[in-house]
């Protein structure tokens, strides 16, 4: 039997005055995700370990079994696999948004969503004046980007940007860990922060008077570095799941494609897919079933509802929600239904993003399972709440991978 993961960035949510009191997973309307709840069996799943905050890595890699309590390194290092850096042994890596601010305050975590070339533009015009032999700024994907720094110390505090909307940026700076150790041959926490804070402070003077944002009513004017660590040792998903002899990653953002590098999985690129709501749909929807003629296991990830979550968004969530249904669920659906081979599928989001907050929370999601001949537990929606009824019940983490991966 092959598997697929069809995940909703950030799809699950609180309920939403506007919408009537529902949450926009109920509000949309989905009738490939109720056809799928209505085939298959449907549980809450715990993605994010005690101790960790609610971030897209560690939620996606819980997902497809990995200990966090092991193998956590921060985004960082997953941007850099995904970008195709090598990390060296004494580098540190961490992920480098370009943003704005406003004042005193981030305005968004994201620089006016810019497109890959103009983020390349900036982070290239960023190395030329700030890198050195211990700094490098490395170019990604939009405002996704990598800062390198030689010798670096992963025992810092960053605060995720997409988790303070509206906060003093100042507040924020980068500081050493309580108690951090120093490690020998490279700089301390401290030495680490503060020079990550000097970068911040020169970006932001560079790039407020850079031409780019002459004339842009929303000015990518900051860097934003944060979850740094080092090169992580991870196993390949065909060293824990036998079954699994060759797969793929399909999706527009650095981070997942990262973790799928370090997992075995080839990445898939799709012409026009974003990470935003504008995404290749119809593109992401045939890579998937491409790869599934070819291939044992297939991890679809579509960004665009966790994108308008963090911007506050109902209606885009919503749209956003409807598109995956409309555009990769259904035709996936219509065209497995027509294989003899089994495949079986899941859907379900990493984390919520309520619109209310503009922030990532650590609740537990929904998820639904199928394959031809899976015998239904009766839920016949798919929803934060219909999901709590099901079959499954509430599961934790690698749970989710394990009943996934040995069904029959």
């Amino acid at each position: 039997m092959k598997h697929l993961i069809i995940l909703g960035d950030g799809m699950s949510d609180y309920p939403v005055a506007e919408l009537g009191g529902k949450t926009p997973l109920e509000y949309a309307c989905t009738p490939a995700f109720d056809r799928l709840a209505r085939m298959g069996r449907s549980g809450l799943l715990v993605t994010i370990p005690e101790g960790f905050l609610p971030g897209s890595e560690v939620a996606n890699a819980s997902i497809l079994g990995y200990d966090m309590n092991r193998v956590y390194e921060g985004r960082g290092p997953l941007e850099a696999a995904s970008i195709g850096y090598d990390l060296a042994p004494d580098d540190l890596a961490l992920r480098c948004n370009i943003i704005t601010l406003d004042g005193d305050i981030i305005s968004n975590h994201h620089g006016g969503h810019l497109s890959t070339r103009e983020g390349k533009g900036l982070i290239e015009f960023l190395d030329r004046e700030l890198g050195s032999d211990r700094v490098k700024f490395v170019s990604g994907i939009q405002y996704r980007h990598l800062l390198v720094i030689k010798g670096g110390s992963k025992y810092i505090e960053c605060a995720p940007p997409h988790d303070h909307p509206g906060e003093k940026w100042a507040d924020l700076l980068v500081s050493p860990m309580e108690n951090a150790p120093v490690e020998e041959g490279r700089l301390s926490p401290q030495e680490t922060a503060d020079l990550i804070n000097d970068l911040i402070l020169k970006s932001r003077n560079l790039l407020s008077s850079h031409s780019f944002n002459a004339d842009r009513n929303v000015p990518a004017n900051s860097i934003w570095p944060w979850g740094g660590g080092y090169r992580p040792a991870m196993q390949t998903l065909q060293e824990m799941f036998p079954a699994i002899k060759s797969g793929v990653v399909i999706t527009a953002v650095d981070l997942i494609r990262g973790i799928g590098c370090y997992a075995g999985l080839i990445p898939v690129d799709v012409h026009g897919a974003t990470g935003l709501a504008d995404t290749n749909y119809e593109g992401k929807a045939e890579a998937a079933i491409s790869a599934l003629r070819e291939h044992d296991f297939v991890f679809l990830h579509v960004e665009a509802s966790d994108e308008a979550g963090h911007d506050g968004d109902i209606a885009l969530k919503v749209k956003s929600i409807e598109n995956l249904d409309h555009r990769i669920v259904g035709p996936i659906l219509d065209e497995l239904s027509r294989w003899e081979e089994p495949v079986a599928v899941a859907l379900l989001p990493d984390h919520a993003t309520p619109v209310a907050l503009r922030v990532h929370k650590d609740e537990p999601v929904p998820f639904t399972v199928w394959h031809r001949g899976i015998d239904p537990d009766g839920v016949q929606s798919f929803s934060e709440t219909s999901n709590a009824g099901g079959f499954y019940g509430l599961l934790r983490l690698g749970e989710f991978m394990r009943e996934f991966m040995n069904l029959r």
